[in-house]
Protein backbone atom coordinates (compact mmCIF):
# COMPACT_ATOMS: atom_id res chain seq x y z
CA UNK A 1 0.00 0.00 0.00
CA UNK A 2 1.17 3.49 -0.75
CA UNK A 3 2.39 5.69 1.88
CA UNK A 4 -0.77 8.10 3.28
CA UNK A 5 0.44 11.38 2.13
CA UNK A 6 -1.17 14.93 4.14
CA UNK A 7 -1.52 17.75 1.40
CA UNK A 8 -1.81 21.27 2.05
CA UNK A 9 -4.58 22.97 -0.38
CA UNK A 10 -3.76 25.66 -2.58
CA UNK A 11 -5.69 28.38 -2.76
CA UNK A 12 -5.35 28.66 1.28
CA UNK A 13 -3.99 31.52 3.19
CA UNK A 14 -3.67 33.92 0.01
CA UNK A 15 -2.19 31.05 -2.65
CA UNK A 16 -4.20 30.09 -5.98
CA UNK A 17 -3.73 27.56 -8.22
CA UNK A 18 -1.76 28.57 -11.54
CA UNK A 19 -4.59 28.96 -14.35
CA UNK A 20 -4.52 26.05 -16.28
CA UNK A 21 -2.12 23.86 -13.66
CA UNK A 22 -2.66 19.99 -13.04
CA UNK A 23 -5.22 18.99 -10.14
CA UNK A 24 -2.72 16.22 -9.66
CA UNK A 25 0.54 18.06 -9.26
CA UNK A 26 2.21 15.05 -7.78
CA UNK A 27 1.93 11.34 -8.30
CA UNK A 28 3.17 8.48 -6.27
CA UNK A 29 4.64 5.62 -7.61
CA UNK A 30 5.26 2.21 -6.15
CA UNK A 31 7.70 -0.68 -7.85
CA UNK A 32 9.20 -3.47 -5.92
CA UNK A 33 13.27 -4.45 -5.80
CA UNK A 34 14.75 -7.46 -6.66
CA UNK A 35 14.19 -7.94 -3.04
CA UNK A 36 10.07 -8.10 -3.33
CA UNK A 37 10.26 -5.16 -1.04
CA UNK A 38 8.17 -1.60 -2.28
CA UNK A 39 9.61 1.04 -3.03
CA UNK A 40 7.75 3.83 -3.69
CA UNK A 41 8.98 7.51 -5.35
CA UNK A 42 7.07 10.82 -6.71
CA UNK A 43 6.78 11.98 -10.48
CA UNK A 44 5.82 15.20 -11.93
CA UNK A 45 2.90 14.80 -14.71
CA UNK A 46 3.38 18.18 -16.25
CA UNK A 47 6.90 16.94 -16.93
CA UNK A 48 6.16 13.82 -17.83
CA UNK A 49 3.79 14.80 -20.82
CA UNK A 50 7.09 16.34 -22.31
CA UNK A 51 8.26 13.08 -23.74
CA UNK A 52 11.68 13.73 -23.10
CA UNK A 53 13.14 13.16 -19.46
CA UNK A 54 13.26 10.40 -17.18
CA UNK A 55 12.99 11.82 -13.10
CA UNK A 56 11.82 11.09 -9.97
CA UNK A 57 11.89 12.54 -6.35
CA UNK A 58 12.92 10.12 -3.76
CA UNK A 59 10.63 9.00 -0.98
CA UNK A 60 12.12 7.05 2.70
CA UNK A 61 10.61 3.91 1.28
CA UNK A 62 12.79 0.96 -0.47
CA UNK A 63 16.11 1.74 0.39
CA UNK A 64 18.07 -0.42 2.54
CA UNK A 65 19.58 2.07 4.98
CA UNK A 66 18.95 2.00 8.99
CA UNK A 67 18.22 3.91 11.94
CA UNK A 68 18.13 7.52 11.82
CA UNK A 69 18.50 7.15 7.61
CA UNK A 70 16.24 4.74 7.19
CA UNK A 71 15.60 3.50 4.62
CA UNK A 72 15.95 5.06 1.19
CA UNK A 73 18.83 7.44 1.95
CA UNK A 74 21.40 9.25 -0.77
CA UNK A 75 23.78 10.74 1.88
CA UNK A 76 26.97 9.48 2.20
CA UNK A 77 27.83 11.95 5.12
CA UNK A 78 24.95 10.69 7.42
CA UNK A 79 25.03 6.88 6.60
CA UNK A 80 27.85 5.10 8.35
CA UNK A 81 27.36 2.36 5.85
CA UNK A 82 28.86 3.61 1.95
CA UNK A 83 27.69 0.75 0.69
CA UNK A 84 24.18 0.75 1.85
CA UNK A 85 24.04 3.96 0.35
CA UNK A 86 25.41 2.88 -2.82
CA UNK A 87 22.62 -0.06 -3.14
CA UNK A 88 19.96 2.91 -2.83
CA UNK A 89 21.37 4.66 -5.94
CA UNK A 90 21.75 1.10 -7.95
CA UNK A 91 17.74 0.81 -6.64
CA UNK A 92 16.90 3.95 -8.37
CA UNK A 93 18.85 3.76 -11.22
CA UNK A 94 16.88 0.57 -12.24
CA UNK A 95 13.66 3.09 -12.35
CA UNK A 96 15.02 5.08 -14.22
CA UNK A 97 16.74 2.63 -16.55
CA UNK A 98 20.36 4.21 -15.90
CA UNK A 99 23.46 2.60 -14.27
CA UNK A 100 24.61 4.57 -11.15
CA UNK A 101 27.91 5.41 -13.40
CA UNK A 102 25.53 8.13 -15.25
CA UNK A 103 25.01 10.18 -12.28
CA UNK A 104 26.57 13.61 -11.34
CA UNK A 105 25.39 15.23 -7.62
CA UNK A 106 25.22 18.54 -6.88
CA UNK A 107 27.91 20.01 -4.12
CA UNK A 108 25.36 22.40 -1.80
CA UNK A 109 26.04 25.24 0.02
CA UNK A 110 23.02 27.39 -0.11
CA UNK A 111 24.34 29.29 -3.45
CA UNK A 112 22.95 30.58 -6.68
CA UNK A 113 25.96 28.86 -8.69
CA UNK A 114 25.03 26.87 -11.37
CA UNK A 115 26.93 24.44 -13.48
CA UNK A 116 26.79 22.79 -16.60
CA UNK A 117 27.48 19.02 -16.25
CA UNK A 118 28.37 16.94 -19.15
CA UNK A 119 29.50 13.34 -20.07
CA UNK A 120 32.89 14.29 -18.58
CA UNK A 121 31.08 14.92 -15.06
CA UNK A 122 29.15 11.71 -14.97
CA UNK A 123 29.94 9.51 -11.39
CA UNK A 124 31.49 13.12 -9.91
CA UNK A 125 29.49 12.79 -6.26
CA UNK A 126 28.59 9.63 -6.17
CA UNK A 127 31.43 7.33 -7.63
CA UNK A 128 34.46 9.64 -7.94
CA UNK A 129 35.56 12.80 -6.05
CA UNK A 130 34.02 16.29 -7.57
CA UNK A 131 36.17 18.52 -8.65
CA UNK A 132 33.71 21.47 -8.22
CA UNK A 133 32.16 22.87 -4.70
CA UNK A 134 29.46 24.91 -3.82
CA UNK A 135 27.34 24.10 -6.47
CA UNK A 136 23.02 23.86 -5.87
CA UNK A 137 22.36 23.91 -9.64
CA UNK A 138 23.17 21.73 -12.06
CA UNK A 139 22.30 21.94 -15.90
CA UNK A 140 22.76 19.95 -19.18
CA UNK A 141 21.97 18.84 -22.48
CA UNK A 142 23.67 15.49 -22.58
CA UNK A 143 20.93 12.56 -22.61
CA UNK A 144 21.92 9.87 -20.74
CA UNK A 145 23.33 12.26 -18.00
CA UNK A 146 21.40 11.92 -14.71
CA UNK A 147 21.08 15.35 -12.75
CA UNK A 148 21.30 14.29 -8.78
CA UNK A 149 20.53 16.85 -5.78
CA UNK A 150 19.76 16.38 -2.18
CA UNK A 151 17.01 17.39 0.24
CA UNK A 152 15.59 17.37 3.32
CA UNK A 153 13.20 20.69 3.80
CA UNK A 154 14.15 22.53 1.40
CA UNK A 155 13.17 22.97 -2.22
CA UNK A 156 13.69 21.01 -5.48
CA UNK A 157 13.78 22.71 -8.87
CA UNK A 158 13.57 21.13 -11.81
CA UNK A 159 13.43 22.35 -15.19
CA UNK A 160 12.60 20.93 -18.89
CA UNK A 161 13.27 22.56 -22.24
CA UNK A 162 11.27 20.09 -24.64
CA UNK A 163 12.38 22.60 -27.57
CA UNK A 164 16.00 22.33 -27.45
CA UNK A 165 16.20 19.23 -25.10
CA UNK A 166 18.08 20.85 -22.11
CA UNK A 167 17.45 20.00 -18.46
CA UNK A 168 18.07 21.78 -15.31
CA UNK A 169 17.84 20.64 -11.60
CA UNK A 170 18.52 22.89 -8.60
CA UNK A 171 18.09 23.03 -4.85
CA UNK A 172 17.01 25.93 -3.39
CA UNK A 173 15.97 26.68 0.28
CA UNK A 174 15.02 30.38 1.68
CA UNK A 175 18.59 31.85 1.06
CA UNK A 176 18.38 29.97 -2.45
CA UNK A 177 15.23 31.54 -2.93
CA UNK A 178 15.59 34.59 -1.98
CA UNK A 179 18.65 34.69 -4.32
CA UNK A 180 16.05 33.93 -6.63
CA UNK A 181 17.94 30.60 -7.95
CA UNK A 182 14.45 30.24 -10.28
CA UNK A 183 15.30 33.01 -12.16
CA UNK A 184 19.23 31.97 -12.26
CA UNK A 185 18.07 28.68 -13.88
CA UNK A 186 16.17 30.47 -16.31
CA UNK A 187 19.10 32.70 -17.31
CA UNK A 188 21.53 30.20 -17.59
CA UNK A 189 19.46 27.75 -20.02
CA UNK A 190 18.96 31.03 -22.24
CA UNK A 191 22.50 31.08 -22.23
CA UNK A 192 23.82 27.70 -22.77
CA UNK A 193 21.40 26.23 -24.72
CA UNK A 194 18.88 29.73 -26.02
CA UNK A 195 15.94 28.39 -24.06
CA UNK A 196 13.09 30.77 -24.16
CA UNK A 197 11.16 31.07 -20.41
CA UNK A 198 7.99 30.68 -22.50
CA UNK A 199 8.86 26.91 -23.90
CA UNK A 200 9.83 25.98 -20.46
CA UNK A 201 8.22 23.68 -18.28
CA UNK A 202 9.03 23.51 -14.30
CA UNK A 203 8.32 21.72 -10.59
CA UNK A 204 8.49 22.92 -7.74
CA UNK A 205 8.81 19.94 -5.51
CA UNK A 206 7.91 18.54 -2.05
CA UNK A 207 9.47 20.73 0.85
CA UNK A 208 8.28 22.44 4.06
CA UNK A 209 5.07 24.23 3.63
CA UNK A 210 4.08 27.29 5.13
CA UNK A 211 2.51 25.83 8.45
CA UNK A 212 5.48 24.45 9.47
CA UNK A 213 8.18 26.70 8.23
CA UNK A 214 8.25 29.33 10.89
CA UNK A 215 11.51 32.15 10.43
CA UNK A 216 12.27 35.32 11.98
CA UNK A 217 11.57 38.78 11.24
CA UNK A 218 14.91 39.77 9.33
CA UNK A 219 14.06 36.57 7.04
CA UNK A 220 10.37 37.44 6.24
CA UNK A 221 11.27 41.35 5.08
CA UNK A 222 13.72 40.03 2.62
CA UNK A 223 10.59 38.05 0.79
CA UNK A 224 8.30 41.15 1.72
CA UNK A 225 10.05 43.73 -0.19
CA UNK A 226 10.84 40.82 -3.42
CA UNK A 227 7.68 39.87 -3.77
CA UNK A 228 5.08 41.06 -1.22
CA UNK A 229 3.56 39.80 2.23
CA UNK A 230 1.64 37.17 0.74
CA UNK A 231 4.50 35.36 0.93
CA UNK A 232 5.37 35.44 4.63
CA UNK A 233 2.39 35.79 6.98
CA UNK A 234 2.27 36.75 10.81
CA UNK A 235 3.82 33.87 12.80
CA UNK A 236 2.53 32.12 16.23
CA UNK A 237 4.75 34.37 18.08
CA UNK A 238 5.84 38.13 18.13
CA UNK A 239 8.64 38.72 15.48
CA UNK A 240 8.16 35.10 13.60
CA UNK A 241 6.54 34.69 9.96
CA UNK A 242 5.72 31.63 8.32
CA UNK A 243 6.85 31.41 5.50
CA UNK A 244 5.58 29.74 1.91
CA UNK A 245 8.25 28.50 0.14
CA UNK A 246 6.15 26.86 -2.68
CA UNK A 247 5.03 30.48 -3.83
CA UNK A 248 7.64 32.43 -3.52
CA UNK A 249 9.47 30.20 -6.54
CA UNK A 250 6.37 29.89 -8.00
CA UNK A 251 6.26 33.99 -8.30
CA UNK A 252 9.64 33.94 -8.91
CA UNK A 253 9.36 31.81 -12.03
CA UNK A 254 6.30 33.37 -13.14
CA UNK A 255 8.38 36.63 -13.31
CA UNK A 256 11.59 35.21 -14.70
CA UNK A 257 8.92 34.41 -17.84
CA UNK A 258 7.14 31.19 -17.46
CA UNK A 259 3.67 30.70 -18.25
CA UNK A 260 1.39 29.70 -15.43
CA UNK A 261 -0.01 26.34 -16.96
CA UNK A 262 3.85 25.58 -17.85
CA UNK A 263 4.66 25.13 -13.44
CA UNK A 264 3.50 22.14 -11.57
CA UNK A 265 3.60 23.28 -7.85
CA UNK A 266 3.71 20.21 -4.76
CA UNK A 267 1.15 20.01 -2.31
CA UNK A 268 3.05 17.15 -0.27
CA UNK A 269 5.32 18.59 2.91
CA UNK A 270 8.07 16.71 4.09
CA UNK A 271 7.93 17.95 7.72
CA UNK A 272 3.85 17.04 7.83
CA UNK A 273 5.31 13.56 6.33
CA UNK A 274 8.31 12.98 7.67
CA UNK A 275 7.84 9.39 7.97
CA UNK A 276 7.49 9.03 4.48
CA UNK A 277 10.05 11.90 3.74
CA UNK A 278 12.82 13.09 5.59
CA UNK A 279 12.74 16.34 7.01
CA UNK A 280 15.33 18.47 9.13
CA UNK A 281 13.05 20.14 10.95
CA UNK A 282 10.76 17.54 12.24
CA UNK A 283 13.85 15.16 12.85
CA UNK A 284 15.90 18.16 14.95
CA UNK A 285 18.39 17.29 12.11
CA UNK A 286 18.38 13.28 12.98
CA UNK A 287 17.73 11.86 9.34
CA UNK A 288 18.93 11.10 6.00
CA UNK A 289 18.64 12.86 2.82
CA UNK A 290 16.25 12.46 -0.17
CA UNK A 291 16.84 13.00 -3.65
CA UNK A 292 15.94 14.26 -6.96
CA UNK A 293 17.10 12.79 -10.39
CA UNK A 294 16.49 14.19 -13.57
CA UNK A 295 17.13 13.19 -16.99
CA UNK A 296 17.17 13.25 -20.96
CA UNK A 297 16.01 10.49 -22.73
CA UNK A 298 18.46 9.14 -25.33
Amino acid sequence: MFGILRTEKRGQAGREASAGQEAQAVRQNRVLTEDGEPLEYLTFPLLERTGIIGHLFSTRIGGVSRGECATMNFSVERDENRENVLENYRRIARVLDCQVADMVASHQTHTTNIRRMTWADKGKGILRTRDYADVDGMVTDEPGLVLNTFYADCVPLYFVDPIHHAIGLAHSGWRGTVGRMGERMVETMEAQFGSRPEELYAAIGPSICRDCYEVSEDVAVQFIRMLGDQVATPGKEPGKHQLDLWLANELILRQAGLLPSHIAVTDICTCHNSQYLFSHRASGGRRGSLAAFLMLKD
